[in-house]
């Protein structure tokens, strides 16, 4: 997948150019960070055919934007997750699905993976918001699209919920190797999910790499006491690293040899002075 536009814009600076130059491996799950204004939205608007740009867009070697020709959004396959669900209210979860190819076994099969085969005669106004957003990501998936874009899936969502759909996400895209874009804040998010990190500001890239990589360069360990969730644990023959999220931030922490055995992904500790207490 190849992408190479630029196209101008107003963002929270003023007057800026959105100049995107990169390529993505199939199958591949990059998530897209950056302030806000940063031209995160309107890349995946672009991808999507929503907005016009002046460049190339190549997907398996189709293109869909060139100096010559622009592809229509409807004949470019992709799935999109909006942030507000966009889900039809007058017909039921199944329908909603259905309403994109009439692939009953497949509408069944995602339903099952996302626990929702048993509200699939519901309307989508007696769902909660969790529900809501499990049924726009199986809706986006009906079609088998060759790219899936996301913009900020879970942002309205609990931690609790966005926690359990991101597990479900990761089972989907291992499941459907469909090459993802999706537009984040969250640093859990993304360290759960991609594979790697693009980060804009005012439309240009300036960071791109592994999500270890880029959500750590700058968030060192502090010495405070402060709660958060165990993303990943690294052990190595000469210490061991727990990778934290506290709040909005990732922190990196040396745990000693005694306590490592005790600790598991997903636990919720206790940071004082760059040892891990057991709490939560």
């Amino acid at each position: 997948m190849k992408i190479k536009i630029t196209k101008p814009l107003y963002g929270s600076s003023g007057k800026m150019t959105l100049d995107i130059d990169i390529e993505v491996e199939e199958g591949n799950f990059i998530a897209i960070a950056g302030e806000s204004g940063a031209g995160k939205s309107t890349l995946l608007r672009v991808l999507a055919g929503l907005e016009e740009a002046t460049g190339e867009i190549e997907i398996s070697n189709r293109v869909w934007l060139s100096r010559d020709m622009v592809l229509a959004t409807q004949k470019r396959n992709i799935g999109f997750v909006f942030q507000d669900y966009a889900l039809f209210e007058n017909m039921t979860i199944e329908d909603n699905l259905l309403f994109v190819t009439k692939d009953r076994e497949l509408a069944d099969h995602l339903l099952s993976i996302t626990k929702l085969q048993e509200l699939k005669d519901r309307f989508p106004n007696s769902l909660s918001g969790g529900q809501k957003q499990r049924v726009a990501l199986c809706r986006a998936l009906m079609n088998r699209p060759k790219l899936l874009l996301m913009d900020e899936p879970l942002s309205a969502l609990d931690p609790t919920m966005r926690k359990k759909l991101q597990n479900e996400i990761a089972i989907l895209h291992k499941e459907f190797k469909t090459t993802t874009i999706m537009v984040s804040h969250d640093p859990s998010e993304i360290y759960h999910l991609a594979s790697r990190v693009i980060v804009l500001k005012n439309g240009k890239i300036v960071d791109d790499g592994t999500p270890k990589d880029i959500l750590l360069k700058k968030e060192k360990t502090q010495n405070l006491s402060f709660e958060g969730e165990v993303l990943d644990v690294i052990k190595t023959d000469n210490k061991n690293i727990a990778i934290i999220a506290i709040g909005q931030q990732l922190i990196e922490t040396v745990i000693d040899q005694n306590r490592i055995k005790n600790i598991n992904i997903g636990d919720i500790v206790t940071v004082e002075a760059k040892e891990i207490i057991l709490g939560g």
